[in-house]
């Protein structure tokens, strides 16, 4: 909520074995390079609701989310 932009969200990023390997082996070279983030940012732009287990927000967001 304190992030004005997406851009200032840190992203994590997960081990690159978890695209690498399934079943237990290798489906490329291990030293294959690999971009894997645990989640990325949606353009607001782009949503046009959030639902949740409580409600369904939609536009405008702006105070919503916190109650």
């Amino acid at each position: 909520m304190s992030c004005a932009i997406g851009a200032d969200i840190p992203i994590e990023e997960r081990d690159g074995d978890e695209v690498r390997i399934i079943n237990g082996h290798y489906i490329c070279p291990p030293d294959t390079p690999v971009y894997n983030p645990s989640f990325d940012i949606t353009p607001h732009n782009l949503i046009t609701a959030i639902v949740t287990e409580n409600a369904i927000i939609k536009p405008p967001f702006t105070g919503k989310l916190r109650s």
